[in-house]
Order: C-alpha cells, then structure tokens, then sequence
C-alpha cells in the first residue's frame, strides 16, 4: 500500500492567514494541530485502511489514539473542552482527514459537525454544559438523526411527530441511514410538532438519549463502501422526553437549525472530497511512476499524463473553492449559497478524480485492495449526503435568481 505524504495542507498560503481576529486557535496552534493529525494519519492509519475495510470497524487503539489527539471535538470551543477550530481551520483539518479511510472522519465527524453543532450554536446554557464536554472528549457519540422516507436532502417532509404531553414530549417515528447510530449515545432528533404554515415548517430538535425507553437500532445498514462507517435505522416509538430536551427550549428552533448545521457541514464535506482527490491524485502520480507497459512506465504516455494534469488542476480548483466558502462563512458574507457551491463542485470532482485515477491504473485499479478502487466507492456517498448535487444546484440556481430580484426591485 502506498504511504505518500498526505497532500499539501500546511504549506502554500499560511495557516497564518486563517487566524482572524477573535479565533481560539492561532497560526502556532493550527499549525501543530495539522502537523500532528498529518503525522497520525500517515504513520498509523494508513498502514491500516484494509484491516478498516475488512473488519468494517475502526480498531478500538485508533478510536482512543483520535481521542487523545482532540479529533472528537475539534470544532467544540475551547470553553467546553474542544480544540476551538473556526470554520476556515477547520476545512484544512478535513482535507487531512479526507486522505485516508473516510471511515476514521466519520467516527467523529457527527460529534463536530450536524449533531454537535446543533448544541454550539442552538443549544440553552444548561444543554451545553450537559453535553459539550462529553461529546468533545469522545465520551459521548452524537448522531444527527434527520434523514427519513420522504425526507433527506429537504427537511420540510418530516414525518416523525413530536406530541406535547405536559411537562414532556412524546416521539414517534422512523429515522434512516443515520451515521453512528449503531455506537450512539446520544440522537439529535428532529421531529414535526405543528402542520407547516405561513409561520413555519413546524419541526423542532430533540435531545435524546440513545436509552430512552422507546428507542432501538436496527442493524447496521450494508453500504456500497465506506466500511467502517456504521449507518443504521432508528426507531422512536412513543419516546418521552422531558421538556429540558428540547433544543434552545424552543420548539421553532429546529428547522433553522437544520438548515443552518447542514450549510455549515456542506463545506466541511467538500474539504474532505479535496482529500480523498488529493489521496487518489497522488496514488495515480506513484502507480503511472512504477508501472509499466512493455517495460516503459506507464507515465510516459502523454495521455496518461494529460489524465494526471487534469486530475492535478480540479484538486487544486477544489482546495481553493472550499477555502474561499469557508473564508466567507467565517466573515458572515454567505453563509447559503457559496457552502452549496463548495459541496457540488468538490464533490463532483471527487467523482471524476477517483474515475480517472481507476483508469490511470488500469485493469489493478478494479482490484479490491487497491487504494483507488476503495476510493471510487467511497466517493460516490458524498454526492448524496448532507444535500444531494441536485439540491445544491436547486440553492445556487435559486439562490441567485432571488438576489437579482431583490436588487431589481
């Protein structure tokens, strides 16, 4: 298995220049921060990735290694024992973590990202000091329990319902394809509490303990790829929780706060499609350098190269695209449209890159074991996750089309 040194992350522009005034974590720190991931995804992940792959599970020596290095929280403030990683850090954390097995990012990734968040930005005083610190240290896995029949990329088509009940609330529903769910503690669930009207879509956002009495798992889903990453159904039947779970103690919270975590984690996922790019771009550069055909390396045929050339330019195009869309959610400039932008392009990109790396690598890129053929699987799910391409294309087209009309009025 090829161990080429993660692809550029530290070097080109400084992480300097991601330290914007009011940030927890300076360059210094960010700097150690990547150096150090880097270093633990090099050296002890991905030698590896296979044993992921064939156990369908991340060994238990790399779940507590990732604990021990902050990954479980770092988008958690420093306040409730996270690493403080702002939005532009944070995406050149996940270009690291996209290099290996997206398995390992997946593990923590709910805890920082669509759960996690959900309690950092909507969450009451005492939801957060009950949460954060558990969730940061790993000691608690959140999952973000959205997704249902009817419902994914669109959140207005909940079905799963949320009864008052005096002082309680009561759940009923079903939720799919939810990532963790099988190793959860704790489900951030979102359920509908009103019809939709012209005051809003009604859905609010619960905190619910993954031994509530009412709740179960299914067994864990069999996926095209991403082995290691546990997604499973969940089911809530007539769970109770105290009206304390309710998130900001306001039922009218959830749908914004869906909207909001899921833009916030579109950036994230394109910063890992540029990883897994950059993982599939450098092990095509090292296959077309040591094969050969008819005793001349593969990489001396210049279509190859012009493959290679064009899989060099779209990661490049990629890192700069998420970047810049980090940058802008940062600042507040947009926080709607340039996530969308980010995710569809990277993503897309992703596709073409682990495409042509397949192809670069001839009939050994189909082989399983190969590094490519893993990725091209692997790759296909971030085209559906947090938004498919299509609804992205559906906010930017949208999006665009109602700016011009405000200005025109």
């Amino acid at each position: 298995m090829t161990t080429t040194k993660v692809g550029p992350t530290i070097d080109g522009p400084g992480a300097g220049d991601l330290a914007v005034a009011g940030a927890e974590v300076d360059a210094e720190e960010l700097g150690q921060i990547l150096a150090t991931t880097e270093e633990f995804i090099r050296t002890k992940v991905i030698p590896r990735e296979q044993e992921i792959a064939d156990g369908n599970e991340i060994p238990a020596d790399l779940r507590q290694a990732a604990r021990d290095l902050g990954l479980f929280g770092f988008a958690i403030p420093q306040q409730w024992g996270g690493l403080g990683l702002d939005l532009a850090q944070e995406v050149r954390l996940a270009e690291v973590l996209g290099y290996t097995s997206l398995a390992l990012r997946s593990m923590f990734g709910t805890n920082n990202g669509i759960a996690g968040q959900v309690l950092v930005q909507f969450g009451t005083d005492e939801q957060k000091r009950t949460w954060l610190e558990k969730i940061a240290s790993g000691e608690v896995v959140a999952s973000f329990a959205l997704t249902e029949d009817g419902a994914g990329s669109n959140p207005a088509g909940l079905r799963t319902k949320a009864v008052a009940d005096g002082d309680e609330w009561v759940l009923t529903g079903e939720k799919r394809y939810i990532t963790n769910a099988p190793t959860a503690d704790l489900f951030v669930v979102f359920a509908r509490y009103r019809d939709a009207d012209s005051d809003g879509p009604g859905i609010a956002v619960f905190l619910v303990p993954a031994d509530a009495e009412g709740v179960s798992v299914a067994p864990a889903d069999k996926k095209m790829g991403q082995e290691g990453s546990l997604t499973a159904t969940v089911h809530l039947d007539e769970v109770r929780v105290s009206a304390e779970a309710l998130v900001g103690g306001d039922a009218d919270v959830g749908y914004r706060a869906a909207m909001t975590i899921l833009a916030r984690g579109r950036i994230h996922i394109a910063a890992v499609a540029v990883g897994q790019a950059q993982r599939a771009l450098d092990e095509s550069v090292t296959s077309a350098a040591v094969s050969t055909q008819g005793g001349t390396p593969v990489g001396s045929n210049q279509a190859v190269q012009a493959m290679i050339a064009d899989m060099a330019t779209q990661v490049m195009a990629g890192r700069t695209i998420v970047r810049e869309a980090a940058r802008q959610w940062v600042a507040e400039t947009d926080r709607r449209i340039a996530p969308s932008m980010a995710k569809l392009f990277c993503t897309e990109m992703l596709g073409t890159v682990a495409d042509t790396a397949v192809q670069v690598h001839g009939g050994a890129g189909y082989m399983r074991g190969v590094v490519v053929e893993r990725i091209f699987r692997d790759a296909r799910l971030l085209r559906l996750y947090e938004g498919t391409s299509e609804i992205q294309r559906l906010i930017i087209g949208g999006g665009l089309v109602k700016q011009a009309a405000r200005r025109l009025q």
